[in-house]
């Protein structure tokens, strides 16, 4: 039997919980900050530095589509450092919390 609403609520309101949560914003709201700065500054230079970003680097590769690649590998690096952080800080937790909540309930 899955828990009863009283049983999540008390779930919801634990220390073990309020961790998890505390231990996931951590990470979620700067990485969130820091992508969205880089994404500004990105949308900035592409709109008021036109001969920066027109920059050559090599043959017909400017400065605008290195910094647009980028983007999307910057993506695929929060993503691996997510996982990571998920994996030794959030899912330990996470399983504690299901193993309280079904133990309770055997």
């Amino acid at each position: 039997m899955p828990p009863d609403a009283a049983k999540w609520r008390e779930v919801q309101d634990s220390a073990d919980f309020a961790e998890l949560r505390r231990r996931l914003r951590r990470f979620i709201f700067p990485m969130t900050g820091l992508f969205l700065v880089w994404y500004l500054v990105y949308v900035l230079l592409a709109d008021y530095a036109h001969g920066f970003m027109s920059m050559r680097l090599f043959g017909n590769i400017n400065v605008a589509l290195v910094m647009g690649i980028l983007q999307f590998v910057s993506t695929f690096v929060i993503t691996m450092l997510y996982v990571r952080y998920a994996n030794r800080h959030l899912d330990p937790q996470a399983e504690k919390i299901r193993e309280e909540i079904e133990g309770a309930d055997k």
